[in-house]
């Protein structure tokens, strides 16, 4: 007997229908066709003892499976739960006139447990999409594919349940969930604040710069500084994820597998923050069985790359195409995924190998070439792409010792969130530009343009600092979010001066020693 179960494939961050085709007939024997993978091909002995420990006698026959698209890899565990109601149907151990109205999807244990899979929440939005009665998944999965509205979402923990659902034995409970309500009530809930940091005034400042216009910024100072604890503050002041942002995010986060248990929306900007020792296929995403990378983890958010002159030169040289397309082609010999990677890049470092160059009390032990080695593993194409670059100065002991709190997140935030409302204003009629950071050239001269003085101090400094032309663009992206922050239709003077003040690498001695 021949039978047909809905399960889904992942292609990038999104599903394409996989057609299971089972056939049980007299003889012996096992068939798996469609281009399975060695874990699709491995469910065999997964199916067959599963189905044995929930009581139910596995058939003695031959046992066809056909994987439909066929010239599409199948890759994973996922098929597992698929494969398992088709024999069963295909033996007539359950009932059909159902089966073909749900999509399933889940990986087994031995004892007929269903596991967790990745991709739950676009495999949802495919089910939805072809008007589907539901879709029956591990109940690890059914909080984060439930997001998805009009459409039934069966959370299941043993194989025994969906064969007495399709025995119409038991009645499964879709799983509900208030997607709204959840996503309002945790886009507040940051377990740091800005204000708990000390002094850096002038730091805080480029952040609040930086996040409202969506700009990378780089930290230079010392060990001790602050570095790395302001930028674990970047998503308190980041505007909140808007629902599409949302869905997006948790798109790539679900087909990583990297969502916890109970998670519907990611409701939080994503803030990554990889060890220097990552690999280039780690940072961009790629690999055998191709998963989104960090930059496509922190999608909408924050990749914050500490000590960057310690990141090996090749990985930190991929990045340079991904910063300006926001998005990442991954083409192999048998695939070409793209992914989106549309994020925020802080970076740190100190001034030299042992970090105290231009500090203010510690003397700096490096030599004049080893210092400028340690600069040079930084390529100039890169930094062109950073927009604000700030030295970082350490916080002196009557600010530490302060009980004063600092300006809280929540103040800056709102500037930031006026700032951003402003450009969605302006680019409303331009599709995929958001911020200023997006600006291509022609938006650059029609909204960026200063006015007399501005240009002037502009042509000044980059006569003097023979500035490339990436880095004209960066300034005057920088001073047009400076102006959105004072609510200024024209970017004046004083915004393309503080503008340049954030260009700290293009004017100091670093490269020139």
């Amino acid at each position: 007997m021949l039978n047909k179960i809905l399960g889904a494939a992942l292609q990038g961050i999104d599903a394409i229908a996989v057609e299971i085709e089972v056939s049980v007939d007299w003889g012996t024997g096992y068939v798996l066709v469609g281009l399975p993978d060695a874990a699709v091909k491995e469910s065999f002995e997964r199916v067959k003892c599963a189905i044995a420990n929930v009581g139910i006698k596995f058939p003695h026959k031959a046992v066809v499976i056909n994987m439909s698209p066929a010239d599409i890899k199948k890759e994973g565990s996922a098929y597992d739960l698929p494969i398992a109601i088709g024999i069963l149907a295909s033996d007539e151990k359950i009932g059909t006139e159902k089966l073909g109205r749900y999509m399933i999807m889940g990986e087994l244990s031995l004892d007929g447990s269903v596991k967790p899979i990745k991709g739950a929440l676009p495999m949802a939005i495919l089910a939805r999409e072809m008007q589907l009665d539901g879709f029956i998944l591990p109940r690890f999965n059914a909080t984060e594919a439930a997001v998805v509205n009009n459409l039934n979402v069966y959370g299941v923990e043993n194989i025994t349940e969906v064969i007495q659902f399709f025995k119409n034995e038991i009645i499964l409970e879709p799983t509900v969930v208030d997607t709204r309500a959840e996503f309002a009530r945790a886009q507040s809930a940051f377990t740091y604040d800005f204000s708990e940091v000390k002094g850096q005034e002038m730091v805080k400042r480029a952040f609040e710069v930086a996040c409202a216009g969506g700009h990378n910024i780089m930290l230079i100072g010392s060990p001790g500084s602050g570095k790395s604890m302001m930028a674990k503050r970047l998503p308190s002041i980041l505007p909140p994820l808007t629902l599409g942002e949302a869905l997006e995010t948790t798109k790539i986060h679900s087909v990583a597998g990297k969502l916890s248990q109970g998670t519907t929306l990611l409701s939080v900007r994503p803030y990554r923050a990889p060890h220097h020792t990552i690999s280039p296929v780690a940072l961009v995403g790629g690999g055998t069985y191709p998963t989104p990378g960090e930059i496509s983890l922190a999608h909408n958010g924050v990749l914050f790359l500490d000590e960057l002159p310690e990141f090996n030169r090749s990985v930190l040289e991929v990045m340079r195409q991904p910063l300006e397309d926001r998005h990442i082609n991954i083409s192999r010999a048998k695939y070409s995924i793209d992914y989106p990677a549309s994020f925020m890049l802080v970076a740190s470092m100190n001034p030299c190998p042992c970090g105290y160059y231009g500090h203010p009390t510690k003397q700096c032990i490096c030599t004049p070439h080893q210092r400028h080695q340690y600069m040079g593993k930084i390529s100039g194409p890169l930094l062109d792409r950073i927009d604000l670059q700030v030295e970082v100065q350490p916080v002196n002991f009557d600010q530490m010792s302060s009980k004063a709190p600092g300006e809280p997140s929540s103040a800056i935030r709102e500037r930031v969130i006026k700032a951003r409302a402003i450009q969605s204003l302006r680019y409303k009629n331009h599709p995929g530009i958001h911020c200023n950071a997006q600006m291509t050239t022609a938006l650059l001269h029609k909204y960026a343009e200063p006015d007399t003085e501005g240009m002037e101090k502009l042509r000044e400094a980059i006569t003097k600092m023979n500035m490339s032309a990436r880095a004209y663009d960066r300034i005057l992206k920088v001073a047009r979010t400076i102006a959105d922050l004072d609510a200024s239709v024209t970017v004046r003077q004083h915004h393309i001066m503080e503008a340049i003040g954030y260009r700290n690498l293009d004017r100091s001695s670093y490269f020139n020693m």
